[in-house]
């Protein structure tokens, strides 16, 4: 069985792109098409920003910790350095800044004064973590949603390729094609975007969680550190 084309389909086939596309395509479907394309646009501006502040904050993070625990006066160290701008730095100075107004009462309450450190250190990670995640929840609904959208462009293009067919009293495929590629075009953008978002969501959150790990451990140290300074005040 031959199936006979018309001459133009074949050329109108070998001629498709995606601008082409876009361009016949239904007004709502070229709404889901810029929608998505900006969602891609700026899910991808984010995991380069992300990466590149993670990847930073983790690295001076440990560096930070690491020169720390070398140093053999904890005061000199936190005025020369205790006020970078890094997660590792900002725990320290709550510590020190917390145990110097503790201390510098006549009378210390020892328990009162453990209690306030590790407080004052957990809030500090909570808050550099709350600031570091901060777009990931965008990420997280451009991974969950965006499929769904073009789905949503997919279904109204193959809705218009139908009432084409019903329109024309003609079921060839110079006729439903247009509308079924634009429709699977829609799609296709809504992969094109959800994929690089939810693989990138994922990578960050493990890269946050192993930070919060690292200044969770640090904090602990430093507090064991302090604690057994506070044994030795009178």
């Amino acid at each position: 069985m031959t199936l006979n084309l018309p001459a133009g389909a074949i050329t109108d086939a070998a001629t498709i792109s995606p601008l082409a596309l876009f361009l016949q395509a239904d007004i709502v479907v070229k709404g889901v098409m810029l929608g998505l394309l900006l969602a891609s646009i700026w899910t991808w501006a984010i995991i380069i920003s992300f990466s590149v502040s993670l990847r930073k904050a983790s690295k001076e993070s440990r560096k930070f910790e690491a020169d720390f625990w070398k140093a053999e006066d904890i005061d000199r160290f936190y005025e020369a350095r205790g006020k970078t701008d890094f997660p590792a730095a900002k725990v320290m100075a709550a510590g020190v800044t917390e145990w110097r107004r503790s201390t510098a009462q006549k009378v210390i309450d020892r328990d009162g004064t453990r209690d306030r450190l590790g407080t004052s250190m957990s809030s500090v990670i909570a808050s550099e973590i709350d600031r570091l995640s901060d777009r990931l929840n965008i990420l997280a609904t451009v991974a969950s949603a965006a499929p769904f959208i073009g789905l949503f462009g997919t279904v109204w293009g193959i809705m218009r390729a139908f009432t084409s067919i019903a329109a024309e009293q003609n079921s060839s495929l110079a006729v439903v094609a247009p509308g079924i590629a634009e429709a699977l075009f829609a799609t296709a953008i809504g992969l094109f975007a959800a994929i690089p978002a939810l693989i990138a969501y994922n990578r960050f959150s493990h890269g946050i969680n192993r930070l919060e790990a690292g200044l969770t451990r640090f904090a602990d140290s430093f507090y064991s550190t302090l604690s057994r300074e506070l044994e030795s005040q009178r």
